[in-house]
Order: structure tokens, then sequence, then C-alpha cells
């Protein structure tokens, strides 16, 4: 009988049995009011008047009114610049302990966002809050007993000139992980430090069957690779013949859908999948229950959110937002509504874009779908196409096609007969006719989005589809960023960005 296990399994069903049912517009509105109270005497509170702001009779509309809403890039200029020459209470009182290092889909040039330890404890409570969540998913006793295996970027640091440390998110939330769950964890930190991802994930392959794996936490792509290299190594079928516990995939970073016929192919039996929302901004979301793959937002622990509803009018063409677009609280979102994603947090973000967009799914549990990037909304010629129509659309043709698509990226772009296309590039290892996926692609998006068919009578010339190997995709990102990190592979790119792309891709392919 699994003894340890069933104890834990006890206190994480008496702590959900406990828990009283929340009240998230009251909790933001506590958020709101304890972000505001801390940070008054800070730079940014005294030029922005948190003091007046607190005194208002509605708080939330007046902070709106009041600060304007930040980017990365506005906000590292006008003040988080100012930490990297020394000062100290520009946007928080504290000194943040660490930087997650965040290049996201934008290129080399890594964004340094601030990473206190508040922002710490919010991390480890949200991290508590998703396994007292594993109460709804009816795991057995002797599940909580066995080992995870968390695959992010190296736990090694680079230590800056302040005494702070810089990496990603990822592994920071590694390196500072609780004492207590350093048993359960996998690979272990001596592997966790090796900064070279090939070496790490040969590594992991050796070790494998010396590991009772329960668990794995970490983007879907790096998983599937290292799934596939511990497969490989050890001359397996599927990953169960060697961790035949494996029963739970946290995933994280980006939306799993896309990649679950890819995942589930490297698998012996059906495992728990339970979706996340953690940037490098910090733990915004996650699933609680196994009947909807929709995360609830976090709402008690130091992140403010607010909703800028996602319309061409609010949008300028780099993808910030226009000055005028109004945000709303959590009291007055909607659903069907896609949603610009705007935080306030305890590392001192305010009213920042963090470049995701959502939509609600149960305004009673405040549970969202991530459902795209600002970036990667494709509109070049009126076809009003988000990301999560366009992961259907792969999905779609895996279905009618029975393939797998691992990656793909796609660009509105004007060829040599001086007309518009959407050229695809597709990363598969099947062998298709690109003329019949680009047939099927173009006829669901026609049925699914009506901006879209029109585009395709008038501006949008038709459909162009490439069949490339997925290892291409994988050494792009690992040319933008280091392999095993939180990357976000660029489904939608400028035509001045997709140039690169198909050089690149035509040297990849010529060598």
């Amino acid at each position: 009988m699994a003894i340890i296990g069933s104890i834990i399994k006890g206190v994480i069903n008496v702590a959900d049995a406990l828990a009283s049912r929340e009240n998230h517009v009251e909790e933001q509105a506590k958020v709101l009011k304890d972000l505001l109270q801390t940070a008054k005497d800070t730079q940014f509170g005294k030029f922005y008047n948190f003091s007046e702001i607190l005194e208002s009779d509605n708080i939330a509309k007046s902070f709106a009114e009041r600060v304007p809403y930040f980017d990365y890039h506005k906000i590292n200029e006008e003040w988080w610049s100012k930490l990297h020459q020394g000062e100290d209470h520009v946007t928080w009182p504290d000194t943040p302990s660490y930087y997650a290092l965040s290049s996201g889909t934008t290129g080399n040039t890594s964004k340094r966002i601030p990473v206190t330890d508040a922002m710490l404890k919010s991390i480890q409570n949200a991290g508590i809050k998703q396994v007292l969540a594993l109460h709804n998913f009816d795991l057995p006793a002797d599940f909580f007993e066995k080992e995870i295996m968390m695959l992010g970027s190296s736990t090694s640091l680079h230590e800056r000139s302040d005494n702070s440390m810089e990496g990603e998110i990822s592994g920071i939330s590694a390196s500072n992980i609780p004492f207590w769950f350093r048993g359960y964890y996998k690979p272990g930190e001596e592997i966790a430090e090796i900064e070279d991802w090939d070496e790490r994930i040969q590594r992991i392959a050796d070790r494998a069957s010396e590991w009772d794996i329960g668990a794995l936490s970490g983007i879907p792509s790096w998983i599937e690779l290292m799934l596939e290299k511990v497969i490989e190594v050890n001359k397996l079928e599927n990953i169960h013949q060697v961790w035949p516990n494996l029963q739970l995939y946290t995933s994280g970073g980006v939306a799993f859908a896309p990649y679950q016929k890819s995942f589930n192919a490297l698998l012996g039996k059906p495992v728990q999948v339970i979706d996340t929302y953690l940037a490098s901004e910090g733990y915004l979301a996650t699933q609680i229950r196994p009947e909807s793959d929709a995360m609830q937002l976090i709402t008690d622990n130091g992140i403010y959110f607010e909703f800028v509803p996602f319309k061409p009018e609010y949008i300028n063409a780099d993808g910030s937002l226009t000055g005028e677009a109004p945000s709303l609280t959590l009291a007055e979102v909607e659903m069907g509504q896609d949603y610009v994603l705007i935080i306030s947090t305890v590392s001192g973000a305010w009213r920042y874009m963090i470049g995701d967009t959502v939509e609600f799914t149960d305004l009673d549990r405040m549970e969202i779908k991530i459902t795209g990037r600002t970036k990667f909304f494709l509109n070049t010629v009126g076809s009003q196409l988000s990301v999560n129509k366009l992961d259907e659309g792969v999905q779609h043709v895996e279905k009618k096609l029975n393939t797998h698509i691992k990656e793909y990226t796609i660009c509105a772009k004007r060829f040599d007969d001086d007309e518009f296309y959407h050229s695809w590039y597709l990363g598969t290892e099947t062998e298709e006719d690109p003329e019949k996926v680009a047939d099927i692609l173009d006829g669901f998006l026609q049925e699914v989005n009506k901006n879209y068919k029109v585009a395709r009578s008038k501006a949008l010339k038709g459909v162009k589809v490439h069949l490339i190997s997925p290892d291409i995709f994988q050494e792009w990102n690992a040319l933008h960023k280091k392999k095993g990190g939180q990357v976000k592979m660029e489904r939608v790119m400028s035509q001045e960005k997709f140039k690169e792309w198909e050089k690149f891709v035509s040297g990849y392919e010529n060598n």
C-alpha cells in the first residue's frame, strides 16, 4: 500500500474541501489595492500618484484612467532601465533578486523582466494551487510517491554586476524549488544545471531507467524531443516501457492542442494532460478540472488582470494598443470575445501587455483559453485569423489525412504575380500532396471564418503549402533561443521576417 501517497492525497483532499468558494471579483479588487498600497512610495507610484488613486471611490477606474498601457519596450525604456543603472524603488519597493530572460518570438535580443521575491512566492503559491487541484483528477494514491520530470531551461543562472541572477523563468523556478520537493524532482540538480540542451537530454536518456516518473512538466515541443531521445537511446516502442507509472503531463508556455497527436504517439497508454499558464511575467492560470482544458485565472496571488477587447480599431500595426483602447475588469468581461490580456504584478509590471489574447469559457469559474498572440493575428488582407483558428485548421488537416504536423508558420505574402497568398510551412515527417493540404486548409478556414471567406473572394488569391522536416523548426528556434527554453514559434511572420525564414529553410534543405 502506498502509505505516504495516501497521506499526501488525504491532505490534498482535506485542503480542497476546506477551501471556501472563491469570489474572483472581490479577490481582484483586494489584489489591486494591495499592489497600489505597496508601491505608492516607489518612483512609479509617486509619478502616477497611487496615493490619490487609493482614495478614489472607484480604484479600478481611477487606476485605468491615470496609468497608461505598457508593453515591455515602453516600460523598460521609461522605468526598468533605471534598475540596470543601480536605482532602487523604481516600480516596486524590493530590488529584483532575478531577471527572467525572454526573447519570446521577437528575435535574438532578450528581454529582462524583473522577478522579485514576492513574485517567486506568487509562483510557488500558484504551484501549490495546482497541486491541490489534483484532488479533482482522481489520481491513485501511489501517484503521489512517483517522481516528477521538470524540463525547462538550465538552472545554471548567470550573476549580474548588482548580485542579482538572470536566466529563463523555468530555470529560475526550478532553482528555487522547496527543499521538501527535491526528492521528487528529476532530472535532479546536477543534470538540470547543464546548459547544453543536447547534452542534457542525452544524460536524461542515459539515466531514464533509474527513475520512476509519474509526471512530466514542460513546453510540449521540448518534452516531445526529450521523450523521443529516451525512446531512441533505450530502444523502446513508447515511453511507458521505461516509465510505466507515467500518468500526468503538465503542459505550459504554449497551447497544447497542436501537439496532442504527436505527443500521444509517444505514449503506451493515455495520460492526464493539465494546461498551465506560466509566463516570464508570472504564473497566471491553471487547469483545475478534468472535464475542461480551460484554465482558471489565479485571482488572489499578486497579479491584477485587465482585458481589452481584441478589435482592429484598438490594435496598432505593430500589435500594440491604441491609447483609446478600453480596458475591462473581471466583473465586466463576456463570453465569446477575444481579449488582450493586461497585468499588473508584484514584480512591478503595471498595466503590462503580455502579448497574449484570451477568451473566457466559464464566467463563474473565471476560466480562460489562450487564443493567440497579438502579433500573430493574421489580418494583412482582411482575413482576421487568430492563432486558435490557424491551430484548428492544422488539426483539421491532421484528422483528414491521418498525419502528424508538429509545427507550422504562415505569412500573407505578395508573390511575383503581385497577388497575396497565404504561404504555409508545415513541419511533418509524412509524405502528403501539398496542393491537397492547401485545399483542405483553405476550405476549412472559409467554413469557420466569414472574414477569411470574404478575403478569399477579394484580395487573398489563394493558399500555398510547403511541407518540411520538423527539425527545421527546431533549429530555427535554437538560433533565436536556447533549446528547451520558453520559446513560442512564430505562427504568423511579417514579410520581412518570412524572407529570413525562407532563406534559412532553403539553406537547411540544401546542406
